[in-house]
């Protein structure tokens, strides 16, 4: 019997009117929510700082507030992750929602994800658990689950495990619905929101459809939509988030290893796409721990530096910065030229001069900085101003991982009558099996396309990407669309090629990944992000551009493939 699994959140602030949306277009037996992200941990630990009863996601109760009647009438069971830090006062505030409203809902929660005790100086701590929890709550008759921080495919796997009586052991299984899971677990980024060829889609993409997935026994599962909802979800578009904050070929996680490089995508319709062949391993023997901790202060002003000379005013600027500068831990100096020559407009002979500072000490990055940049109104380069004076220094976050044994976790499900039940590997028949994880060799690379004339022309032309973050450390994932584009792709974007194309990689780590199946190369850039999202390393903190600048980079393409 077919499992048709929603999403109506892919992160903490998306559509809040998804939930009903997804509950009134079409057929459901489950809608899931995925609510948290490491910037969203952060937010929702300083939310604890001022108020030990918060640290869930609030819009998610509002958003059950009108909805969830619907559900319950419905019968459609609802499993989200915002929890965050606190899935029981959440599920506490949900059962004094149902009884408001008259409803007869049964809501449980999963606990064991803190671990911030074991780590002093952490704002959270928080393993990454699998589904196994989500599956006993909801096979004890749960109508409602919330939970901490679990993996994102888990709010899948949970479910699915439940419905299918899958155990630890059917790897294959529970491969599948990871993979599934990854496609819904950012909402529209899987119906067209955020795609490389959007100008080519020739449908309305102005409010994309939720995804949701048609799970099977066996693992397999289409990806579709409600029924009149905006974008589409083609071959392309699945892709594209598959790839997205990847990284190897082994996707690991605390269920079930999922072989990426095994899957298959087939078009099985309008707006549908099949998924098979998904192999799974043993999961890895530690889970992953998320650590968010603040970091320090950060200050930042932008000057302004109009038409001619832009390198001249900016030398200026930043000498008569130097003194208020001197004691910072980190400062950063970014010249962005938007200016044009003879332009018709004055923004557009304008350029961008970006200062960020960071230090430990917020006197530091505050008012001193904020005084000298003030300062030069009238005393540095013609036609001073900055787009906003700078603020007092503002706090900011460094995330980290590390790794724990399974058994360090204590990953219980927290039942609607107040019953608490072990979910561990050895509380399980039979018992969960692991394996170190490692990178799998590359695969023989397909034939090269044979020589022929060619264009200077941008990559985008022929390829796809989809870029994403993970910690300090970015993924870009790339792909062709025909299997002559793919020949040629396997061949030139090499590691170098992809530096000489990126020049911010040049010094740093860059792994790249083989997908044949997908036709795609997935790229790991190691520590361009710095102490990740929350410290605000770079221009674009999470790397969602960064596959989008790759793309616009210009080499030599075979004209037969234009």
């Amino acid at each position: 019997m077919t499992l048709r699994i929603g999403n109506a959140s892919g992160f903490y602030g998306d559509r809040f009117d998804a939930l009903r949306e997804m509950l009134t277009g079409g057929e459901l037996d489950v809608l899931t929510g995925d609510y948290l992200a490491e910037l969203t941990m952060l937010i929702l630990g300083r939310d604890r700082l001022k108020d030990p009863g918060a640290g869930y996601a609030r819009t998610f109760l509002r958003q059950l507030e009108e909805s969830l009647g619907l559900a319950h009438e419905r019968g459609v069971r609802i499993v989200a992750n915002a929890g965050g830090l606190n899935p029981a006062g959440l599920a506490d505030e949900i059962r004094e929602l149902a009884s408001r409203l008259g409803l007869p809902v049964r809501v449980g929660h999963v606990e064991g994800d803190d671990l911030t005790r074991d780590h002093p100086g952490a704002l959270a701590a928080h393993a990454y658990l699998g589904g196994f929890g989500i599956a006993v709550c909801l096979r004890e008759g749960a109508d409602v689950v919330v939970t901490g921080r679990v993996t994102d495919a888990a709010l899948v796997t949970g479910p699915a495990a439940a419905h299918f009586g899958w155990g630890p052991g059917d790897y294959d299984r529970l491969a599948g619905a990871v993979v599934a899971g990854h496609v819904l677990e950012c909402g529209t980024q899987a119906t067209g929101g955020n795609y490389a060829f959007f100008t080519e889609a020739r449908r309305d993409l102005r409010r994309p459809g939720f995804p949701l997935a048609e799970l099977h026994e066996d693992g397999t599962a289409v990806i579709t939509k409600h029924p009149g909802t905006g974008g589409f979800v083609d071959v392309g578009t699945v892709t594209a988030q598959l790839l997205y904050e990847t990284q190897g070929a082994r996707y690991a996680g605390p269920d079930v290893t999922a072989r990426l490089d095994t899957i298959r995508l087939t078009q099985d319709g309008p707006d549908r796409v099949r998924i098979s062949g998904v192999h799974g391993e043993a999961p890895p023997p530690t889970l992953k721990v998320g650590l968010n901790r603040l970091g320090g202060f950060r200050n930042e002003v932008t000057f302004v530096l109009t038409g001619l000379e832009i390198e001249a005013k900016a030398a200026l600027v930043r000498e008569q910065m130097a003194p208020a500068l001197s004691k910072v831990a980190h400062t950063r100096w970014d010249l962005v030229r938007t200016d044009r020559p003879d332009a018709g407009t004055e923004e557009t002979a304008s350029a961008l001069l970006r200062l960020v500072v960071r230090d430990p000490d917020q006197g530091v990055v505050g008012k001193a900085l904020s005084g000298a940049a003030v300062e030069l109104a009238l005393a540095s380069y013609p036609g001073f101003h900055v787009l906003a004076p700078p603020g007092k220094g503002s706090p900011y976050g460094v995330f980290e991982d590390v790794y724990v044994p399974h058994g360090a976790v204590d990953h219980v499900a927290v039942l609607h009558d107040g019953r608490r039940i072990p979910v561990s590997p050895i509380s399980v028949a039979p018992a969960q099996e692991t394996a170190v994880l490692e990178n799998l060799p590359n695969p023989p690379l397909p034939e090269p396309l044979p020589q022929g004339p060619t264009r200077h022309a941008p990559l985008g032309l022929i390829a796809g990407a989809r870029s994403g973050d993970k910690g300090g450390n970015a993924n870009v994932g790339v792909w062709a669309r025909t299997d002559e584009a793919w020949r040629w792709l396997a061949h030139t974007l090499t590691v170098d090629r992809l530096r000489e194309l990126l020049p911010e990689t040049a010094e740093l780590k860059v792994a790249r990944h083989d997908l044949p199946n997908l036709r795609a190369l997935n790229f790991v850039v190691e520590g361009i992000l710095g102490e990740g999202v929350a410290a605000q390393h770079r221009f674009d903190p999470q790397a969602k551009a960064l596959g989008e600048w790759l793309r616009s980079r210009h080499l030599d393409i075979p004209e037969a493939l234009l």
